[in-house]
């Protein structure tokens, strides 16, 4: 038992749930692994395999160089952000039929490079919302707590596959809604948004005059050949759209922490007294490493993403029966556990402890009550070690949303897959709770 603390915490602290993955490790660490049961794990989402050699060559080599060591402009090193708009013709240029997109209009003084995704989504939200304005967001998501910014939840259904409406979204819109955020493909549940929704999201923030934020951390596994979106192609752009990057996925970085901020020049002027405060400039190393490297890359890029997919596709196809796939997409797949009396985090506890199967409930992506987190174990409450199993399954079915988990396909390999669902399949009798008829 920790001994208390001599002064009181930030209520936006204490009122944020914990960091999921720990938690769910905490429950693996009581697995009994053997040399033909090692523990599988599906609940971070985190690159397979790193870099090319030459990358990592070119990365030691650029670490060392004398020119990392000093800070760098607050935006990024101009090689880098000049190649990532390269980059963006391409991506977003597809529908076009052509390898660059003249029309996809981006320009240098449009990017800011970031320490990483989170921050540059906590950097964008900075700037534009203060204590207790409103910002919108599908759920399942992510909190906004410690900015002491109100998070307006979207709903999004299992039958839409978890995909958000706009006509939902319309009334959620107040006088104090600062911002709309999307997450395509989206972590947890990996829905991809269509380029047709994204964009009637972006006519309704150009409506009601608020900011679109877009994360698109995960925007190089869409496989289909067509452009995400055709937003960046608008001449007014600008005025509300804010896009989010991050190279962790894509590249395979994530321990490098490189993200981007795309947006006006009139915003990011205002967003660089934010970076200024929270981190000075993005990591040295890593721009200088990526910034000639990065078109040489795409060819590794659209072969990982092919992976991820095949992957994908495999999970579906092995999967048991009775545990159903709501949406699939990044890399992500969200699921419907088989037991109606059961709520997500118990089961997910219980694979991770006793079958040794590691993934994430759909509650660690939601707001919980204080007494719900408190007998959760959410806010660093260490959980008890045994538990009486039978007593976790309800005399009525839980809600909907208690039912789903996140499943990773991105760092485990195929035969490791097909390991996970034999797992499942057996788990459905040998946890002895009633199953889904």
């Amino acid at each position: 038992m920790q001994a208390p603390l001599g002064f009181r915490l930030s209520r936006g602290v204490i009122s944020t749930i914990a960091p999921p993955i720990p938690r769910a490790y905490e429950w693996a660490s009581r697995y009994k692994a053997t040399p033909t049961h090692p523990l599988l794990d599906m609940s971070q989402g985190v690159p397979g395999l790193p870099p090319p050699e030459h990358v990592q060559t070119t990365l030691g080599a650029a670490a060392s160089s004398p020119a990392s060591f000093g800070y760098v402009r607050w935006d990024g090193e101009p090689t880098l952000r000049e190649a990532l708009i390269r980059e963006m013709k391409g991506v977003y240029g597809r529908n076009l039929g052509k390898s660059v997109g003249p029309e996809v209009d981006v320009r240098p003084d449009d990017v800011a490079l970031t320490a990483g995704c989170n921050l540059a989504f906590v950097a964008a939200i900075m700037t534009l919302a203060d204590a207790g304005d409103e910002v919108i967001l599908p759920v399942p998501w992510m909190t906004l707590n410690l900015l002491g910014v109100r998070t307006v939840p979207l709903q999004t259904r299992p039958e839409d596959g978890f995909t958000p409406s706009v006509d939902h979204c319309r009334p959620l819109i107040t006088p104090k809604t600062k911002a709309i955020v999307l997450v395509t493909p989206n972590n947890p549940t990996g829905a991809v948004y269509s380029p047709e929704l994204i964009s009637a999201f972006a006519s309704l923030s150009r409506e009601k005059n608020v900011a679109l934020v877009v994360d698109e951390t995960y925007r190089d596994f869409i496989v289909d050949g067509s452009a995400p979106h055709a937003l960046f192609s608008n001449p007014s752009w600008r005025d509300t759209f804010i896009h989010l990057f991050s190279f962790s996925k894509a590249y395979c970085l994530p321990g490098h922490r490189l993200g981007a901020i795309v947006a006006s020049p009139n915003f990011l002027s205002s967003t660089k007294k934010v970076l200024d405060t929270v981190q000075i400039c993005a990591p040295r190393p890593v721009q200088l490493a990526l910034g000639p490297l990065l078109p040489s890359l795409r060819t590794f890029v659209d072969e990982t993403a092919q992976s991820v997919h095949a992957r994908h596709i495999l999970f579906k196809g092995v999967l048991p029966p009775k545990w159903k796939i709501g949406s699939q997409g990044g890399y992500f797949a969200f699921v419907r556990h088989p037991f109606p009396r059961v709520r997500a985090v118990d089961v997910c506890r219980r694979l991770a402890e006793e079958v040794g199967v590691v993934t994430l409930p759909s509650a660690f992506f939601m707001e919980e009550t204080e007494a719900e987190a408190k007998a959760d174990g959410v806010n660093g409450e260490l959980e008890a070690e045994d538990v009486d199993w039978a007593i976790k399954q309800g005399a009525s079915e839980v809600a909907e949303a208690d039912r789903w988990m996140r499943f990773s396909v991105a760092n485990i390999d195929d035969e490791k897959v097909k390991r996970v669902c034999a797992r499942l399949e057996m788990a459905e009798y040998g946890f002895e709770w009633t199953l889904e008829k």
